[in-house]
């Protein structure tokens, strides 16, 4: 009987902006984004869960309201109390300093869709490189807090049967080095060992405060980078959670932008 792995102590989730497809293009907005939201085990237990929680008993009354921003922004469903000015006015604050308090770190991959087909005569899949991206950089953000060699779990919205199998295609092809644009080596030179990916699908319906937080992050990401100079108040409080280089720096760190 095999020994079974160890687990990390962190877990991994996933929220995207934007359509990945290649066919059509919003010129509005072009963009297609990841967010890898990193928490802690024990931080994502004792703390963010606790005040997801809190947040929806205080303007909901219940915990089955699952946070969207899509539904936030245009409040719909259950968000159409936020058509009263001053509701909306405090519940924005109160998300916008959940954000703030919650205890997570981000890797995104930005792909700019228009300027992917301009370079490249048979562009990759933006959701594929995307995900080769924000594995890279989970895997160095994992190397950095000297986390060990654990299985990390990381968590996506299922799309369908045929979308999650295209996903776990590119995933585990990403995890091998079988990409398009480079060859990624996952084993940790130093440690003798590897970082082990596993990908897990939820159902839209999961009520996971993970994966609302994970949508809450992706849009502003890109709606910044189309407009930097529009105030984001959502943004600079995803900015400070970016993974960040020794010197502060985001690129390529924390955000990885391509082409």
């Amino acid at each position: 009987m095999t020994e079974r792995r160890p687990f990390s102590d962190y877990i991994v989730y996933v929220d995207e902006s934007g359509d990945h497809g290649m066919e059509t293009m919003d010129p509005s907005y072009p963009m297609f984004v990841l967010a890898f939201c990193i928490f802690r085990k024990d931080d994502y237990a004792q703390k963010v869960v606790p005040a997801v929680q809190d947040l929806k008993f205080r303007y909901f009354g219940h915990d089955l309201v699952i946070l969207h921003e899509h539904e936030i922004r245009k409040q719909t469903g259950p968000f159409r109390i936020l058509r009263d000015q001053n509701l909306r006015a405090a519940f924005v604050a109160d998300v916008t300093k959940l954000m703030e308090e919650a205890p997570f770190t981000v890797v995104a991959a930005a792909i700019d869709k228009i300027a992917l087909k301009r370079q490249y005569a048979h562009p990759a899949n933006p959701y594929g490189l995307a995900v080769e991206f924000c594995l890279e950089r989970l895997r160095f953000f994992l190397r950095d807090q000297k986390s060990g060699c654990g299985l990390t779990y990381v968590v996506f919205e299922g799309r369908g049967s045929r979308e999650d199998k295209d996903l776990e295609l590119s995933f585990r092809q990403a995890c091998s080095g079988e990409n398009p644009y480079r060859q990624v080596t996952w084993s940790y030179t130093g440690a003798g060992d590897d970082f082990p990916f596993e990908p897990l699908f939820a159902p839209k319906s999961c009520n996971s405060s993970g994966l609302q937080l994970a949508d809450l992050a992706a849009r502003p990401i890109g709606r910044h980078l189309l407009d930097p100079a529009q105030e984001n108040r959502a943004y600079s409080v995803i900015e400070r959670k970016l993974r960040r280089s020794s010197t502060g720096d985001v690129k390529g760190w924390g955000l990885k932008c391509f082409p």
